[in-house]
């Protein structure tokens, strides 16, 4: 590249802005990922650069997967009927690992009435069946950002 004083020197690539990673989570024994596969695909699809943990993944196991893979956001799906175990147990073992920043949000089989009280302790959003596909996806795009 030519400067204006006419000097040739080497472009510089400009590093490139690191991808909102999301670490998509089944806890507990419901053995249904079939929704969490659709969504992980949808965020993918999106631009986004997302881990899938399998089935059957306990709290410790989510929080350690997400310290490793350095995400920004975790998304559980839950159909169990565990949410109000699930949720606040990630929370607290996210904020005793000092990722107190890393935005949890979830969906599955959650009660209304639940919905309130795992906000009130720390859930971002939560996505009840339904939910158009586009919905889950302008979220994160809109809500997380790459942590620093």
């Amino acid at each position: 590249m030519a400067t204006a004083k006419g000097k040739i020197v080497a472009a510089t690539p400009k590093k490139a802005a690191r991808k909102v990673r999301i670490l998509v989570g089944k806890p507990g024994l419901d053995g249904h990922d079939r929704g969490a596969k659709i969504i992980a695909r949808a965020l993918r699809d999106a631009g986004v650069e997302v881990i899938y943990t399998g089935l059957h993944q306990t709290p410790e196991m989510i929080v350690s997967a997400a310290a490793q893979e350095d995400v920004d956001g975790i998304g559980l799906s839950i159909l169990s009927g565990a949410h109000n175990y699930l949720f606040p147990r990630i929370i607290k073992l996210l904020r005793e690992k000092k990722m107190g920043d890393v935005v949890l949000f979830g969906g599955g089989i959650i009660p209304d009435d639940d919905i309130p009280k795992l906000v009130k302790k720390g859930v971002d959003r939560l996505f009840t069946p339904g939910t158009p596909i586009q919905e889950i996806v302008d979220y994160v795009n809109e809500r997380i950002r790459p942590r620093q």
